[in-house]
């Protein structure tokens, strides 16, 4: 039998302990506090199959499939709602993009359809605050709670009979097949790391360089909203805010700092800046009260900081990087919505089945020098 362990209890890694136990992996998952705890815990929730490269939208279209098979058998809310993307008025070169990938979209069998501004306002009158040069719907889309999802896969990965581990950091030791924790030294056949913004050290520790850069991202929950669910999910390519319905008011994320963070030593608590600035783009794409949004009843509930990670080309590191060793990670704030897709891959390769060939880790020296962009940004 085959012995694996997982490091992360983030949403690739119980999904992945998951299915790696299904198929007959002895599994153990080791995560240093509790599942969900990282990134995962602090996602959007949003999940969409609407990608431009023929294989970001195999593995999207994938990952939303085993989403709402989840929700049909009642272990997670899975709630079918539009993503719709758009570029304002005067920007003319996000508009051409919007255009472009939306084309590209549909050429990979993605339901997504180009909507001309009076379109636009027809559809989404509770967008009527946004006089939009270019805009895209996608149909196949909806939101779900992350917590949710952690919580519903961890219990599957135990009831598959994997070892979950909680409160249990580690290190990497020998050759990168061997985990240290406080209670001695283990040896597999194969180790996964998927441990977030917290990956790069810990390969480090076994001398594998991977180019990885945390950077810090920014969200937010308004309280409750009448006509909240108007909403559609959206991002507003110009102003580079999204937002969804969440709770019964409205989340809004971005916020980025295109910068690199230290994964222990960053300020978690959202700007005042960035709290005032979302509160204002809600007011202002609801235009004038026509849409959910007034001045009167538009309040903070909570804000958050969370940690993506980014690598040189957008896309992720996914498989073996060394003989024993695999990493997933990179995920450009993309990882939760891809995390049962790509969960699922890399256990059958671990077990012997193919990886993800432009997301192969060793396309990389490991030592490259690059700017950090965030993963929603419009190409131009």
């Amino acid at each position: 039998m085959t012995r694996v362990a997982v490091v992360g209890g983030g949403a690739l890694g119980v999904t992945a302990a998951r299915d790696l136990a299904a198929r007959g992996a002895d599994t153990v998952l080791y995560e240093r506090g509790e599942l969900g705890s990282g990134a995962s815990g602090r996602a959007a929730g949003i999940a969409y199959d609407a990608f431009a490269e023929d294989t970001d939208a195999a593995v999207a279209a994938r990952a939303v499939e085993r989403f709402r098979e989840l929700g049909e058998e009642g272990a997670i809310e899975f709630v079918d709602h539009p993503y719709v993307w758009f570029a304002r008025t005067g920007d003319d070169r996000r508009a051409e993009a919007v255009r472009e990938s939306a084309e590209r979209m549909r050429a990979n069998g993605r339901d997504v359809e180009t909507l001309d501004p009076d379109e636009f306002a027809d559809r989404f009158p509770a967008l009527a605050g946004v006089d939009v040069a270019a805009a895209a719907l996608a149909r196949d889309a909806g939101y779900l709670d992350p917590a949710a999802y952690v919580a519903a896969m961890g219990e599957r990965a135990e009831s598959a009979g994997a070892d979950l581990r909680r409160r249990t950091p580690v290190r990497l030791a020998a050759d990168g097949t061997a985990v240290e924790t406080a209670a001695g030294t283990e040896r597999f056949d194969a180790v996964l790391v998927a441990a977030g913004a917290h990956t790069k050290r810990l390969l480090a520790g076994v001398d594998v360089p991977i180019p990885m850069k945390p950077y810090r991202v920014q969200a937010l929950v308004t309280d409750p909203v009448d006509g909240s669910e108007r909403v559609p999910t959206c991002y507003d390519a110009t102003e580079g805010r999204y937002a969804r319905p969440r709770e019964g008011g409205l989340l809004v994320g971005d916020g980025t700092d295109e910068r690199e963070f230290d994964p222990d030593d960053y300020d978690e608590s959202a700007d005042l800046e960035f709290e005032r600035a979302s509160l204002a783009w809600l007011r202002e794409i609801s235009g004038d009260g026509a849409g959910p949004v007034t001045d009167d009843d538009l309040a903070l509930r909570r804000s958050w900081v969370g940690l993506c990670t980014a690598t040189p080309d957008r896309d992720p590191l996914l498989g073996e990087i060394r003989d024993g060793l695999y990493v997933a990670t990179g995920w450009h704030g993309h990882g939760f919505m891809r995390a049962p897709a790509l969960g699922e891959r890399i256990a059958e390769q671990i077990l012997g089945g193919d990886g993800v060939a432009p997301f192969d880790p060793n396309r990389f020296d490991g030592d490259e020098t690059f700017e950090v962009v965030e993963g929603m940004t419009v190409d131009d």
